[in-house]
């Protein structure tokens, strides 16, 4: 349990100390997961089209 909780909060004060110190980066990197994300999206639903 405290190992969890130790990764937690490791993992939110790495972004926090990322956003505030190269905030470009984080917006681009934040941009690209959701471009990914919709992309993926986008195969699934031809990929369903196409079974119809």
């Amino acid at each position: 349990m405290q190992g969890k909780k130790v990764l937690k909060w490791s993992a939110i004060i790495f972004v926090a100390f990322f956003l505030f110190t190269r905030p470009d980066d984080a917006a681009h990197t934040v941009r690209g997961a959701i471009d990914s994300m919709y992309t993926a999206a986008d195969s699934l639903a031809q990929f369903v089209s196409h079974l119809s």
